[in-house]
Parts: C-alpha cells; sequence; structure tokens
C-alpha cells in the first residue's frame, strides 16, 4: 500500500511504514495511506490496539527531502498537500479511542519525530536516535512536533533540540520523557505485541475518554478539566463497558470487555 503496510492480527492492527530503501521517507501517497488507514483503524470496532513500527533501518526519516529537490516552485503545493494528509492521520492517532503503541526500531528525525512520540507507549530499540533536523534544511517543524515535543521534555530542552539539532540517543530520550523505555536485549515487535495482547482485553472506550482527558489536560484550565472528567465518568458509567467493569470488581472475577457501547 504505497509506502505502508496494513496487517490485522486479531484485534491488533500493525501499521509498517515501508519505504526502506528511502529510510521510510514521508512522500505523498505514504501519507494518504496513513490518513486512510488510521481513519479505518479508528472506524472499525474490531481493532481494539494499533502498533506503529517501521520496515529496515529506520523508523522514518521525516519528509522526503530527496522528493522535494524534483519539485522545483511546485515546492510549497507538494509540502501543503503531504503535511494535509499527515496532519489528518496524526491528529486520528491522537484522538481516537484505541490505544496506540509506537515501535520506533530505528533513527527518527523531523515528522518521524511526531509519528514516533505521538503513541500512548513509545517503546525504543537500543539503536533508535532522534534528531529534529529541521534548521538544519532551512525549515520550520511540522507532523506536529512543536506541540508536542515541548510537552514531553519541557520548553527549555525542546528549544535546544529544536535549535541545535541535537541528536538523543534512545537511552537518553526514555530519561528526558521523550520515549515511554527501551527495550533491550530483546525483540521490539514481541515487546510491543506483548503489550498490545494486554492493552485489547482493556475497556477500549475507557482508555479513549483517558486518552482524551490526558491530551487535553495539556490545554485546559483545571477547572474545564474537572468538569470533563466529571462528565466523562458519569458518560463511562451508563456503557456497557462500565457496568462490566463494576460488575466484575464487586463478583472478584475478571472483567469481560466487548467493546464499548
Amino acid at each position: 500500500m504505497n509506502g505502508l503496510l496494513f496487517e490485522r492480527v486479531g484485534p491488533v492492527a500493525w501499521l509498517t511504514l515501508d519505504r526502506p530503501d528511502a529510510a521510510n521517507a514521508i512522500d505523498v501517497p505514504m501519507a494518504k495511506a496513513l490518513m486512510e488507514t488510521t481513519i479505518e483503524c479508528d472506524e472499525d470496532p474490531a481493532i481494539r490496539c494499533v502498533i506503529l513500527t517501521g520496515n529496515g533501518r529506520m523508523f522514518c526519516a521525516g519528509g522526503d527531502v530527496a522528493g522535494f529537490a524534483k519539485m522545483g516552485d511546485a515546492l510549497p503545493a507538494h509540502i501543503k498537500q503531504t503535511t494535509a494528509y499527515l496532519h489528518a492521520a496524526i491528529t486520528r492517532l491522537a484522538r481516537m479511542d484505541k490505544p496506540l503503541i509506537t515501535a520506533v526500531n530505528g533513527p527518527a528525525a523531523g515528522a518521524g519525530i511526531g509519528l514516533a512520540v505521538i503513541g500512548d507507549i513509545v517503546l525504543a530499540a537500543p539503536e533508535a536516535h532522534f534528531t529534529m533536523a529541521y534548521t538544519a534544511l532551512g525549515m520550520s517543524p511540522d507532523g506536529g512536533t512543536s506541540w508536542l515535543v515541548p510537552r514531553l521534555v519541557g520548553l527549555r530542552r525542546a528549544q535546544e533540540l529544536f535549535f541545535c539539532n541535537t541528536r538523543v540517543l534512545a537511552t537518553e530520550a526514555a530519561k528526558m520523557g521523550l520515549v515511554t523505555r527501551v527495550v533491550e536485549g530483546g525483540s521490539l515487535a514481541e515487546e510491543a505485541t506483548a503489550l498490545a495482547e494486554k492493552l485489547v482485553t482493556s475497556a477500549t472506550s475507557a482508555l479513549g475518554a483517558t486518552r482524551r482527558l490526558l491530551f487535553d489536560s495539556l490545554v485546559t484550565p483545571l477547572e474545564t478539566h474537572l468538569d470533563a472528567e466529571a462528565r466523562s465518568i458519569a458518560s463511562q458509567s451508563r456503557r456497557s463497558e462500565g457496568r462490566e467493569g463494576i460488575a466484575a470488581f464487586l463478583s472478584k472475577r475478571k472483567p469481560t470487555f466487548q467493546g464499548a457501547s
């Protein structure tokens, strides 16, 4: 699928960036495929968890700079088209109910970092590293990086990363909060699979509500957020998953969540 592999393994959807000969750089076909596939993942109730990873040595080099060089005066329109698809995909990944695991198999740069760190849980291989790279190309950020990175690592550290294009190794990325953890001495895919198998047994609607609250907490005042929490937990209590969770707790049994309703 035009630079993206889409595979379902039971209730888990695997999205694999698949331009290994081009460092999985994002071109228009890949960005469009990402948008279309993330919509499908969001809308399909049979999918309960999404894993995003890359094929080959790189996770994602960001924009297709080699392709940019061929566009001439059409480059601004080309970039607008690419980012329109890419940003729609990132919005879906951030706002869907299903939890998102990113398995960062190798280096990420530019918008590739946006795709890497949008995950709820970000697993990184030891050989992964992160470089913003935008200003080195005379460009400014995209892919949500200028929104996500300061919120993950703080403004001061983000300024250094963006302005100096400092390479951040996987272990340092974990320490600063850019990724969740580094997967040492094992298979990144196996770790992501094991985590997904745990998440798919959880209440999808509760995970989705929690995702929204956590994202919104970054931009909403306390009083507004408390009201959102109150409305959300009341809404969850009306859902079958909320009722099942309470019944299972009182019966001292493991809940069986079938999906949001």
